[in-house]
C-alpha cells in the first residue's frame, strides 16, 4: 500500500514505516502530523485518484527530528568588471516517520 501526498507544496511517494525528508513543519520532535492532502492511494492494486484529493483519506506521521540539507554554493561574477559575490544556503529539513495511510 502507498500513496501520494502533497505536503508544503512538494509531492512525496509515501508507504508504511518509511522516512521521508520535507520542508520545515511546524512541529516539536516526537509531535505526531498528519496530512490531508492525498492524491492517490493504491491498495494492493485497487487505485484511488483523487480530483484534486482523495476524500476521507489521511496520511499521519511522527516528527524525528528538525535537521539542515546541504549546503548549496551561489557564486555571481561578472568579469571584467571586478564584481564577485559568493553566498552560501542551507535548506531546512524535517524527517518524518509515515506510521500510517487511511
Amino acid at each position: 500500500m502507498y500513496a501520494i501526498v502533497d505536503i508544503a507544496g512538494k509531492q512525496f511517494k509515501v508507504t508504511q514505516d518509511q522516512f521521508i525528508y520535507t520542508p520545515s513543519l511546524e512541529g516539536e520532535e516526537g509531535a505526531s502530523v498528519v496530512f490531508d492532502k492525498v492524491l492517490l492511494v493504491d491498495n494492493d492494486g485497487k487505485v484511488k485518484v483523487g480530483a484534486p484529493t482523495v476524500s476521507g483519506a489521511q496520511v499521519s506521521g511522527k516528527i524525528l527530528s528538525h535537521l539542515k540539507d546541504d549546503k548549496v554554493i551561489v557564486f555571481k561574477k561578472k568579469r571584467r568588471k571586478g564584481y564577485k559575490k559568493q553566498n552560501g544556503h542551507r535548506q531546512g529539513l524535517t524527517k518524518v516517520l509515515i506510521e500510517n495511510i487511511k
